[in-house]
């Protein structure tokens, strides 16, 4: 039994020393999904300093914006400019992976066939 062959693409942009990936990218739809930085870090096995370090100026400006506890508790939520990334970056790997499944499927279909 042959085993079917696949590819993995991981998009990440550089700015300097910062980066902007996919483990990035997962963090700040768990903060959307859990409207929470603290709840989206545990929900993802990351430690909270790590999650706060990554997110305060990814690629020189702020990710999230923390809205501090009180009674109605605290939370967090996506910055204009942390929204405008995300989205940009979910559609530009969207694309991406588009044409890499063709381009796949063009060099290597053939090993694919049975």
């Amino acid at each position: 039994m042959e085993q079917k062959l696949t590819y993995n693409l991981a998009v990440r942009l550089f700015s300097d020393e910062k980066c902007f990936g996919p483990g990035v990218a997962q963090l700040l739809h768990r903060v959307q999904e859990l409207h929470s930085l603290r709840a989206a870090a545990m929900s993802m096995n990351m430690a909270y300093s790590k999650a706060w370090t990554i997110t305060k100026a990814a690629l020189g400006f702020p990710l999230l914006h923390s809205i501090t506890g009180g009674r109605g508790g605290g939370g967090a939520e996506l910055t204009p400019e942390g929204e405008r990334l995300l989205e940009a970056y979910d559609d530009y790997c969207r694309q991406l992976r588009a044409f890499a499944d063709g381009l796949f499927q063009e060099k290597f279909g053939y090993l694919q066939e049975e």
